[in-house]
């Protein structure tokens, strides 16, 4: 049976200990249209006539709800053969890990899977209650594209936003040059100036010895704004994430990748990056983390071959902001990199952030933390944390 979504009725929170992202102390919340409409500290007495669903989170802990910015919305993997392209992600996968936007994208696979089938999961996403975009191209040159031409992509299909996740210092990129890097963000950027978009190249770093060099290159040799380069999974070599941060004093904006890593790695794991990175005295708003869920993340030996591998899922944002608590970290410094710096870099407008007029993306956390509630522009999707909505395939 193919789930209908209504519309959502008007929802009345009461007691939420709100971090909007910042500190808001105890408030009560009118959710109603998918918005935040109201947000007090007084329990409004609304006219008995209204019908309300009233919700008491007792004091939990109230966040925006997760923005993962890298995601295989349709599936990743194939490095090592057919077998193993890794299906799509399902809903409640998402929800149930406090996710209520994605940004989809193609990865080594550009080839059998394509631009029209990214938007056809991203269309699906939607039509089951998330928010949800998309990157055109993939790792290669050329890029795949939907109309032809990436400036025209961008432009003119609104749910793509930049190009990603375009792969450099990586034995499985198509080694781009310097100019056609510089070709490709100046498509990117003019197109995000004609449509109001995003208009970012979303960089996928592998763990080659060039690292960061292409992009200090473009930087050094154009007029295009740094803002326009977005490179992830910055944190895979110790090495690499100190070019990042360098980057990031320069206007990129970085992106830390919640992957795990082993005791010993050289890597950072996101937990640890991003108390570095803000350590670091580096643009706070600069800094991201994702999941890169629905990808492989595979082990390669010395001649290319993959020997291992895992699969990324959203449940490591939560995992990774649990983490970073434990060490110590407030809420309200920590939530930035999964929330409203996201919404600013990808100009999301009404995420990231708990205002009146903005989307009513909503995870209450749990004492545990866990995802305890989550509403996704006002609609519960998870209660007690249990979902409640499920994707069509999903038992």
């Amino acid at each position: 049976m193919i789930q209908t979504l209504t519309a959502t009725p008007m929802r009345l929170l009461r007691n939420a200990d709100v971090y909007a992202p910042e500190a808001l102390g105890r408030r009560h919340l009118l959710l109603g249209g998918g918005k935040v409409l109201w947000m007090g500290e007084v329990d409004p007495a609304l006219p008995a006539s209204l019908d309300v669903d009233a919700i008491d989170l007792d004091g939990a802990r109230l966040v925006p709800g997760f923005i993962d910015g890298h995601v295989h919305v349709s599936g990743g993997g194939g490095e090592a053969g057919f077998a193993t392209r890794v299906p799509a992600p399902l809903l409640s996968r998402y929800t149930t890990a406090g996710v209520t936007s994605v940004v989809g994208l193609l990865g080594t696979d550009d080839a059998t899977r394509n631009t029209a089938e990214l938007l056809s999961h991203v269309y699906a996403l939607r039509e089951q209650g998330l928010s949800a975009w998309g990157y055109c191209g993939g790792y290669h040159v050329p890029p795949a594209t939907l109309t032809g031409s990436l400036r025209s992509d961008i432009a003119l299909v609104e749910p793509l936003i930049g190009i990603g996740e375009l792969a450099i210092s990586d034995h499985r990129s198509s080694q781009p040059t310097l100019d056609e890097l510089l070709r490709l963000a100046s498509e990117a950027h003019v197109a995000g100036l004609m449509s109001g978009k995003a208009g970012i190249v979303h960089l996928h770093l592998g763990d080659g010895v060039r690292g960061l060099d292409l992009v200090r290159r473009a930087l050094d040799t154009s007029e295009l704004p740094p803002r326009v380069f977005q490179p992830t999974h910055v944190n895979r070599k110790q090495a690499l994430f100190e070019e990042a941060l360098e980057l990031a004093r320069r206007g990129c904006h970085v992106d830390i990748t919640a992957f795990p890593v082993e005791e010993g790695e050289d890597a950072w794991p996101a937990d640890e990056a991003l108390v570095r990175y803000l350590d670091s005295g580096a643009p706070p708003e600069r800094v991201s983390i994702s999941s890169d869920a629905g990808g492989c993340l595979p082990c390669f030996d010395g001649e290319g071959r993959v020997c291992g591998m895992d699969v990324g899922h959203s449940g490591s944002m939560l995992d990774t902001l649990n983490a970073l608590l434990a060490r110590g970290l407030p809420l309200e410094r920590a939530l930035p990199a999964f929330t409203s710096n996201v919404a600013g870099l990808l100009r999301l407008a009404g995420k990231g952030r708990i205002a009146v007029g903005c989307d009513a993306d909503l995870v209450a956390l749990d004492a545990a933390g866990r995802a305890d509630l989550v509403l996704a522009r006002g609609a519960v999707h998870v209660r007690a944390g249990v979902p409640v909505r499920r994707g069509m395939f999903e038992r």
